[in-house]
């Protein structure tokens, strides 16, 4: 079966376009690669003076969002009442799986491809081991991905990928650690993942998906989680007084703090949820109507 089809053999624009979606990241690192990567340039070329950190970063970066999206199949799903959403769940995985190890390929080409070095680093440094071990974890995940995995492994399967829990919070912490000082963007990947464990803890505990309140709350819920960690992080790393952390939050001088983008993020699902069920509220009195006319 092809990436660009369904089951039955037919073209699927959603699992076209997602196929799409997943190559452009690595079409664009491509492209900054033709045109100045290397480079004699001062600069670096489109990567920077420092090329293959960029593009490791790079890789790293789509990994993680990849990894969001396909834990973000579920719960939009439900929400927006799209049940064919599901077909591209397992793509999103395998893009993840396929980033994060081009993340580690292009690690080992920056190290001259010196693997006692590089494992040795992985040893010793806690964050490449915490990275490491997310990577080995989407890999078990990625090679029981496949419908005969899925038949051998029966009730298994569920259990086994649950990891991808665990996956999603080594992958933000490693985020954080080698991001250093600067940790908007993993914050914001951080945040954008407690919003979407909230949604499954509020599955759980048998609250609707379809209440636009239960959304509303889950959206503020995740932004004031993404405050504390965000707060606890510089406090615990860097030693900035949590205080000027919650304050920065609430001025708008030089950006939107990642807790406003996870609020926002959560209040257009809400509203998506909410259209979507009025919709649905409305077609059978739609037919209704119009058999009544016939």
């Amino acid at each position: 079966m092809k990436p660009w089809t369904d089951r039955a053999g037919k073209l699927s624009p959603l699992k076209a376009a997602a196929f799409v979606g997943t190559l452009v990241p690595a079409l664009l690192l491509a492209y900054y690669a033709a045109t100045g990567f290397p480079s004699a340039a001062p600069t670096g070329g489109l990567l920077g003076p420092r090329p293959f950190t960029a593009a490791i970063h790079h890789t790293g970066d789509w990994a993680i969002r990849f990894l969001l999206l396909s834990l973000a199949v579920t719960p939009l799903r439900r929400i927006g009442q799209w049940p064919k959403l599901i077909l591209i769940r397992r793509m999103l995985g395998i893009a993840a799986l396929c980033y994060a190890l081009g993340h580690l390929v292009l690690y080992f080409f920056d190290q001259n491809w010196n693997v006692a070095r590089v494992v040795s680093e992985i040893a010793l440094r806690i964050y490449l081991t915490i990275g490491f071990v997310a990577l080995l974890g989407l890999v078990a995940l990625g090679a029981t991905s496949t419908d005969a995995a899925i038949k051998k492994l029966g009730s298994n399967w569920n259990r086994l990928h649950k990891i991808v829990y665990g996956i999603g919070i080594l992958a933000a912490l490693h985020f954080f650690m080698q991001s250093k000082a600067d940790v908007y963007e993993p914050t914001l990947m951080a945040g954008f993942f407690m919003l979407l464990m909230v949604y499954r803890l509020a599955q759980w505990r048998g609250l609707s998906l379809t209440s636009p309140w239960v959304l509303i709350a889950i959206a503020i819920a995740a932004a004031l989680a993404t405050v504390v960690v965000e707060a606890a992080w510089y406090g615990l790393a860097t030693g900035v007084p949590p205080g000027r952390v919650l304050a920065a939050n609430l001025q708008f001088s030089y950006s939107i703090r990642p807790a406003w983008w996870i609020l926002a993020t959560g209040l257009g699902v809400a509203v998506l949820g909410y259209v979507r069920s009025m919709g649905k509220a409305d077609a059978p009195r739609g037919r209704r109507v119009a058999r009544a006319g016939a």
